[in-house]
């Protein structure tokens, strides 16, 4: 009973549910409390910032963007190119994460939200055809 149960459940909104928390939790964070976050910035890229405006209004800026993304990811209505343009979003900061601020002890983090950006991205783009579902039985 159980595992009908899973089957029934979409392997795309598993994904849109877990990325739009991730964005939401740091989305509040980052406005709310930007200081706690200013030690995530390399320290080239926070003066970078600071030319243009204060690195706390930049991380307060940061935080509406991933609030908006979060609801992007969760809200049925967005459709799939709310869903896309989310995915591509997180998949591109992951990527300058990854390659701009370098390997710590929070990269295994990194690399399992690039990799679910970008199958979500791939699942709204390529959904299955029902006949290839019926190939899998």
């Amino acid at each position: 009973m159980i595992v009908n149960i899973f089957k029934k459940i979409s392997p795309e909104w598993v994904l849109r549910i877990g990325l739009g928390l991730t964005y939401l939790y740091s989305g509040v964070g980052l406005f709310n409390q930007p200081a706690l976050w200013r030690s995530f910035l390399p320290i080239w890229y926070a003066k970078f910032v600071a030319v243009v405006l204060p690195v706390e209004t930049y991380l307060r800026l940061q935080g509406v963007v991933e609030v908006v993304l979060g609801f992007l990811f969760l809200a049925w209505l967005s459709g799939k190119w709310g869903v896309k343009i989310a995915s591509a979003y997180m998949m591109l900061e992951m990527a300058f994460i990854l390659i701009f601020v370098g390997i710590d002890l929070i990269t295994f983090r990194d690399i399992g939200l690039l990799a679910a950006a970008a199958t979500l991205l791939l699942i709204t783009s390529f959904p299955a055809q029902p006949e290839e579902l019926s190939n899998k039985k």
